[in-house]
């Protein structure tokens, strides 16, 4: 568990952060958070500027280097670009064109690796080794995992959290749910705290069920932020077997229903690695008040509209 105290010092020393909002959808008792509105379009800011801020001079001074499948390196870039130093982001072939624009916007030069999200992690680790660079975990770092755990106390500011049933929060590498679980169980022991991903890509579900990740056949999935095996012995995977009360899995014919539904409900454009909560927060039986975290928007148009286009026809039927 990631101490409070470091929660409440990433937020505190993460001044250019953005407070996103929360809306309130009375018919299903979901509130949402919308991550998609901060800067850079994901929460993937908040872990990498916290991280970045708590490095010495000479370790920005010599050039970063992550993986990212789009929203982290995004973070990275900006954080870099703003603390006066460099990033090279390693991503896999098959990531938005839309991320791959943003993160060369904020000045990251991007290399791209054939063979997935795991494949360019690898190769990123090696060439930060190799070259004397320092590394950004996506997920695997204690202030990378206390800054997105800013973003549980943000909402404690801003909902009666001691009415809420449960949260649910999307999950790839774990990062912002064991931040967040970990503020949570500190401050609200009695709220459920669920992670969700693609059935497609269940990697940490089988993790936090005693499985091997050897054993996951990976398809591809809309929520593609969420995608790929995560590094062995990373410190998320015993954070949420501890923290979390289970990680569910929602199907992609459930993210793009999310998609469709998010926008049709409150004109918000969110990727599919944020829906996966929408969907898994639609279906659930909690009767209480329950937060939903909406953790990007980065979504390309050529996948957007066809899905909003999909919805309406299915609706004429």
């Amino acid at each position: 568990m990631i101490p409070i105290e470091w929660i409440e010092q990433a937020r505190a020393r993460m001044t250019r952060i953005e407070k996103t909002p929360v809306t309130w959808d009375s018919q299903h008792r979901i509130y949402f958070k919308w991550e998609n509105q901060q800067q850079t379009g994901s929460f993937k800011r908040r872990g990498a500027l916290n991280k970045l801020l708590t490095l010495q001079d000479w370790e920005l001074q010599r050039g970063l280097v992550t993986a990212s499948a789009g929203n982290h390196g995004q973070g990275v870039a900006l954080a870099a670009r703003e603390c006066g130093t460099k990033a090279i982001v390693f991503s896999p072939l098959d990531t938005p064109p839309v991320k791959l624009a943003a993160m060369r916007a904020y000045g990251a030069e991007v290399r791209l690796v054939e063979g997935g999200y795991v494949a360019a992690e690898a190769a990123a680790m090696q060439y930060a080794q190799e070259h004397e660079l320092t590394w950004i975990s996506p997920y695997n770092d204690a202030q990378v995992v206390a800054g997105q755990g800013s973003l549980a106390l943000e909402l404690f500011d801003q909902i009666d959290f001691k009415t809420v049933e449960a949260v649910f929060l999307p999950v790839g590498g774990g990062g912002l749910l064991a931040g967040s679980a970990s503020a949570i169980r500190q401050r609200y022991p009695q709220v459920k705290v669920f992670g969700v991903q693609s059935s497609a890509s269940p990697f940490m579900q089988v993790l936090f069920h005693g499985g091997n990740q050897g054993e996951v056949i990976e398809e591809p999935s809309l929520a593609e932020g969420l995608a790929g095996a995560i590094e062995p012995y990373a410190i998320t995977i015993p954070m949420i077997r501890a923290l979390a009360d289970d990680i569910l899995l929602v199907n992609e014919a459930d993210i793009r229903a999310a998609i469709s539904w998010t926008w049709n409900s409150f004109s918000q454009k969110i990727e599919g690695s944020a829906a996966v909560s929408v969907a898994a927060a639609l279906q659930s039986e909690h009767t209480g008040p329950i937060v939903a975290v909406i953790t990007g928007g980065n979504i390309e148009d050529t996948v957007f509209q066809p899905i909003l286009a999909q919805a309406s026809a299915e609706d004429r039927q």
